[in-house]
């Protein structure tokens, strides 16, 4: 058998998206809830990249921080000053110093570009570059080809009246022999307009020397690069286009998939039912069968088969819904376990506890969990009930099957099937109110004559 040979990606993230005019570097900006050198990083290791590196630029330290603590200090290549995409390739050299294998050069602000689009440039022994067939080829340089021989690129401010005709455009990924790539490299030149090194050039070196140049191709959507806001805005809508198509086809209903956005690793269960204007942060697990009502917000939670969330309901990182749990209107829940049948119908925050199975948490109920330095936890037993307006002050447990008075303060543990009243005793004054009504008008009237004097 035919032993595949090892593979690296340099990714290149140097570049300063000034064009994004905002103070996040443009690489770090989100496409379904992650960020786009993230996704180009997971493209690389889904790929069986063993060594994956990163060329960043001195300007963006924030860069450098998310690649290191992602990967280690060993995956980072600076380019300094930048000059061109050849000669930020030329700056991974020597982090991949000693490795025999081939190399994808991908980019950190590609965030659609998937394993699949990229696996076929592998198993060549010479240039493969990946092209698509552009709508509008515009300022793209032009792949010529005679079959699948990638005989020149083109930049379309140096091509012909015939050559701006083709519409098989370079996306700018280019595959080959680590050896190879870097001994091309290095006899690029920068005699050009701008004096930068460019990577399109070895494409031209390698014909010279007489290694094969091919070219494989993507879908255009998903070689699309990121460079201003309505880009990264087109980019997330694409992704989400797909996301929606994924789960439809899973089997999960949704009425107006159009308003219902999305994260990288939402996982949605099918016989599930997603109602409109819903949006999934990174993190969501929903399981067969759950049904998620309008206006809700989920992250970093777990909603199990038969639970309910909303409308308007906030599911924050740590909430896990038990099988048939509720969590209504208004309620949000973080980091706590909702056990089998719990219910939170209206207008509460459960912070860090549990709640058994079958309890019930009624309107306005606080777990106060915060004291200012530390959190801690609140349980609620199974089949306990909490009654509306109620503050359950941790560490504070309510034994299965309790009950806690409406509008209690809770300080203390509740036994099991006991009744907790935290409030004062009501006491009624008769005629007070009258009273009441009679000196306030009395005064008010005063105070308008004396005005008038």
């Amino acid at each position: 058998m035919t032993q595949t040979p090892p593979r690296a990606a340099i990714i290149l993230a140097a570049g300063q998206g000034t064009r994004m005019k905002s103070p996040l570097p443009k690489v770090l900006h989100p496409v379904g809830g992650r960020a786009m050198l993230d996704h180009a990083i997971d493209a690389a290791e889904a790929l069986g990249c063993e060594r994956v590196v990163v060329v960043v630029g001195e300007h963006s330290p924030e860069v450098r921080a998310h690649v290191v603590n992602r990967l280690g200090e060993a995956a980072i290549a600076v380019q300094d000053p930048p000059l061109g995409t050849g000669h930020a390739v030329r700056a991974a050299e020597q982090a991949l110093a000693g490795f025999e294998g081939d190399v994808v050069v991908t980019y950190g602000d590609v965030p659609l570009l998937k394993a699949a689009d990229i696996a076929p440039v592998f198993g060549a022994s010479g240039v493969t570059v990946i092209g698509f067939e552009a709508r509008d080829p515009g300022a793209y340089g032009r792949l010529i080809l005679e079959g699948d021989i990638l005989t020149a690129i083109t930049e379309a401010k140096e091509a012909s009246p015939e050559v701006l005709a083709v519409t098989a455009c370079n996306s700018g990924v280019m595959a080959a022999p680590a050896a190879l790539l870097f001994s091309l490299l290095a006899q690029v030149r920068n005699d050009n307009a701008k004096g930068e090194y460019y990577l399109t050039d070895v494409v031209e070196l390698a014909r010279k020397a007489g290694h094969p140049t091919r070219a494989v191709f993507a879908d255009e959507d998903a070689v699309m690069g990121v460079n201003a806001q309505a880009e990264l805005a087109q980019a997330e809508a694409l992704f989400q286009k797909v996301q929606r198509e994924t789960f439809l086809a899973a089997g999960v209903t949704m009425s107006a998939p159009d308003t219902v956005h999305f994260a990288w690793d939402t996982q949605v269960g099918g016989g599930t039912v997603i109602e409109p204007y819903v949006v999934f942060g990174p993190g969501a697990v929903i399981e067969g069968g759950a049904r998620i009502r309008s206006f809700s917000h989920i992250e970093g939670a777990r909603v199990a088969a038969g639970a309910e969330v909303g409308p308007y309901a906030r599911l924050r990182p740590g909430a896990d819904l038990g099988r048939g749990a509720k969590v209504g209107n208004f309620v949000e829940v973080k980091n706590v376990l909702m056990a089998e049948g719990a219910k939170a119908n209206h207008l509460a925050y459960l912070g860090d506890g549990s709640v058994g199975a079958g309890a019930n948490i009624g309107a306005g109920t606080i777990f106060c969990n915060y004291d200012g330095f530390n959190k801690a936890q609140t349980e609620v037993g199974a089949g306990a009930f909490v009654g509306s307006n109620s503050s359950l002050v941790a560490p504070v447990t309510v034994g299965a099957g309790a009950l806690v008075a409406s509008g209690s303060v809770i300080t203390e543990d509740v036994p099991a099937d006991a009744l907790a009243f935290g409030r004062a005793r009501q006491t009624n004054k008769p005629q007070a109110a009258a009273d009441f009504r009679e000196k306030a008008k009395a005064k008010k009237e005063a105070a308008k004559a004396a005005k008038l004097k």
